[in-house]
């Protein structure tokens, strides 16, 4: 999956109150808010915005992501579970999950894989985030006709 780097942004507090009722998120969001407020507490040039710590969306989303496959009934919990995020590029930002099912049949992985996606490609507007996606035909058409 690949994140839109346009939509990528730091947390405000209405963003963050929202999270923080997710429930495979909400200790997360309460645990990274005070470890912000005690590093910009600390840091008394932190009024300063490059100087100071704040979360972000897709920091969130990854976090959520992991979660969600961390309570999900079909992925082995004693195995590798991995989210990550490789170097953006002219395609947006690369997020990997590496996760292996409870059951071994290649056919079934590849459809819990995919109803996991299903379900990351549907949320993810929560998190104030977009999918990139190359430009279509469509798109060509409606900036034509503006």
């Amino acid at each position: 999956m690949r994140i839109d780097v346009h939509s990528v942004c730091f947390c405000d507090e209405e963003m963050l109150g929202r999270f923080a009722k997710i429930r495979f998120i909400a200790d997360y969001i309460a645990r990274k808010n005070q470890e912000v407020e005690d590093f910009n507490v600390a840091n008394p040039d932190s009024g300063i915005p490059a100087n100071r710590r704040r979360l972000t969306n897709l920091g969130t989303f990854r976090a959520y992501v992991e979660g969600f496959l961390r309570n999900h009934p079909k992925i082995h919990q004693e195995m590798t579970l991995m989210v990550r995020q490789l170097p953006s590029d002219g395609q947006g930002v690369p997020i990997e999950i590496y996760a292996f099912s409870n059951d071994t049949a290649w056919a079934t992985y590849e459809g819990i894989m995919a109803d996991i996606f299903d379900h990351l490609l549907a949320i993810i507007p929560e998190f104030d985030l977009r999918v990139f996606q190359e430009p279509t035909g469509g798109d060509f058409h409606r900036w034509a006709a503006s």
